[in-house]
């Protein structure tokens, strides 16, 4: 029998075959799902901003894409999952509000979602499925047993990647 486990807000989470990751409501924010198909162990952090440079104090590891994505392969890691193997599947990073402005700064799910791709990348972990952006917010789930993503959007229905 399999648990359905919830990672929150600024939370990450690892989970052994037959577990199962979900995330709610995904706006600005992306949720990164990473698998090691091999042992069947799978992350998911669910990140509200792009880095934690520009913060003096961080105790919260999982809120940035550069901090929660090494703390993720590390959790991975001590359970027996190789970060060679891995792949990811990111969602999310929406562009919740319409702003007059054009003002970069305010595209936080835009800037998330760059953020995460470069640090995947930087890390060697390719990316088998993306599905950010728009101005939707999106629910996931993330099964060990095929890294298979399911993508719930209000409006939208579900989504397999």
């Amino acid at each position: 029998m399999s648990t359905m486990i919830k990672v929150g807000m600024a939370d990450l989470k690892v989970a052994d075959f037959p577990n199962a990751l979900t995330t709610l409501g995904l706006g600005s924010c992306v949720g990164i799902c990473l698998y090691d198909p091999l042992t069947k162990v799978t992350g998911m952090a669910h990140i509200m901003l792009p880095s934690s440079k520009a913060i003096r104090k961080n105790e919260n590891v999982a809120k940035f894409a550069d901090t929660a994505i090494a703390e993720l392969v590390s959790q991975m890691e001590s359970k027996g999952a190789k970060k060679s193997r891995f792949y990811a599947k990111i969602a999310g990073g929406a562009q919740m509000f319409s702003f007059s402005s054009q003002n970069d700064a305010m595209k936080i799910g835009e800037r998330n979602a760059e953020a995460v791709r470069m640090i995947l990348k930087e890390m060697g972990i390719p990316i088998k499925a993306d599905e950010t952006g728009g101005n939707f917010g999106r629910t996931i789930e993330f099964y060990s047993e095929d890294g298979k993503l399911l993508i719930k959007t209000a409006g939208k229905g579900i989504k397999e990647l």
